[in-house]
């Protein structure tokens, strides 16, 4: 793995270029995004420009106008690079480090920087490298001046600043190394999840738009102790969690990588397996900042990503997180959701409710099973208080009287024995 490189005393300044095609699309909302994402990686924004377009430029993006009117502030404010609010093409990279003469990043490359300086398992490492790879693969034209030239800072971190000066067939045989490790991490990954199936635990992956609060949920329900900043990505590696119920009754939480809009496909492909936990698991517990001015947007980008990952057919509790913020929308709707709760994961107003929910789906998960066991099978009895819920036991002469709600799985081989 390529060793990070931190961003040096002296913060980078940039500024921000997007085109809009349609006057009804929400490009400043998302240029303000991008802000917040230059923030988290470490630079500072000096300064904004974007152009009004029937359509994107097919060579240099933006228009001959609007690119000297860049190079100018660009003078002007010192900056020390530009980054666009789309993922730009070979071509389109080149072509505007060429009239611009300073460094060219892109939406995409933002987002791939700051998941490179967050990885911390071998898993989110491989994941983020492999999707670094991939995307500078086809750029090494484009990105080779001005990385070469600058050097360090925001868009570098990871694997470029020691692989853009190699062939693109040493690159690829990279990426076929980290497939071949990620491939060993997959299987691992899944003998895991095998085990978990055959436990019949309820297992729930948490998903939302980054900085939703879902990492801040997981460490309320089960006391994980992991990062939650007010950050975008502020956690990347995947965490499993259990959550033991007042019943007694155990969920296994997984927290996801957060989605975004314009989410990277190199990203979506990278960490496929890390999504696909949302495939395979009983729940989706979608979390939501109701406290957003952009709430819906950012639920349908979700569901959008579910989509891209054919992960569909789950139930779905969607939190929406953060009402006890001042400018929290209480009028809150989400037509895809099976549940609905309204909860602040920071004050834990509303947990008890969606504790409730859980269990009413555990319960319709469940069939009511009564059966008098031979002493002799008392065993029996603690794989049901693991796996279901203990409604009673009585010890009499001719055995142990057992009433409970069990996983259609456990109450087959119950009966059988």
């Amino acid at each position: 793995m390529a060793e990070l490189i931190e961003i040096g005393e002296q913060q980078e300044r940039v500024i921000l270029f997007a085109a809009s095609t349609n006057a009804s699309d929400d490009t400043e909302e998302s240029v303000e995004e991008l802000r917040e994402l230059v923030k988290t990686a470490g630079a500072e924004t000096v300064g904004v420009v974007i152009q009004n377009r029937e359509n994107i430029h097919p060579g240099t993006y933006l228009g001959k106008g609007k690119i000297q009117e860049l190079k100018e502030m660009v003078w002007e404010s010192g900056a020390t690079g530009v980054v666009c609010d789309d993922e730009l093409s070979p071509a389109q990279l080149k072509n505007l480090e060429d009239a611009l003469d300073t460094k060219v990043m892109d939406r995409t490359m933002i987002i791939l920087d700051i998941f490179a300086a967050r990885a911390k398992t071998r898993e989110g490492k491989i994941q983020v490298e492999l999707a670094q790879l991939r995307y500078r693969a086809v750029r090494l034209v484009g990105l080779r001046n001005s990385l070469s030239r600058l050097g360090g800072g925001i868009g570098t971190r990871g694997p470029g600043e020691t692989k853009l000066e190699v062939d693109r067939r040493r690159i690829h045989e990279r990426i076929s190394q980290l497939k071949s490790e990620l491939q060993d991490v997959e299987r691992h990954r899944d003998v895991v999840r095998k085990q978990r199936e055959q436990s019949g635990t309820l297992t729930a992956a948490i998903v939302g738009y980054t900085n939703a609060g879902k990492s801040t949920l997981l460490n309320k329900l089960t006391g994980a102790g992991i990062l939650a900043e007010d950050k975008l990505f502020a956690t990347l590696d995947p965490t499993t969690r259990a959550l033991t119920l007042p019943g007694g009754e155990k969920v296994l939480l997984t927290d996801t990588v957060g989605f975004i809009r314009k989410l990277p496909h190199h990203l979506v492909e990278a960490f496929k397996s890390t999504l696909e936990e949302a495939r395979y698991c009983d729940v989706i517990l979608h979390v939501v900042d109701c406290s957003n001015p952009q709430m819906d947007m950012q639920m349908h980008v979700v569901y959008e990503t579910l989509r891209r990952l054919d992960i569909k057919d789950k139930e779905i509790i969607t939190v929406f997180n953060k009402v006890d913020r001042p400018d929290a929308d209480t009028a809150c709707r989400d037509m895809s959701a099976d549940y609905k709760v309204k909860l602040s994961a920071k004050t834990g107003e509303g947990i008890e409710e969606l504790l409730d929910l859980f269990a009413i789906i555990l319960r319709n998960r469940r069939i009511y099973f009564e059966k008098i066991f031979a002493y002799r099978d008392a065993g029996r009895i603690q794989t049901i208080r693991k796996s279901g819920q203990l409604l009673s036991e009585e010890y009499q002469d001719d055995g142990i009287h057992v009433k409970a709600y069990v996983p259609v799985e456990l109450f087959e081989e119950l009966y059988r024995d």
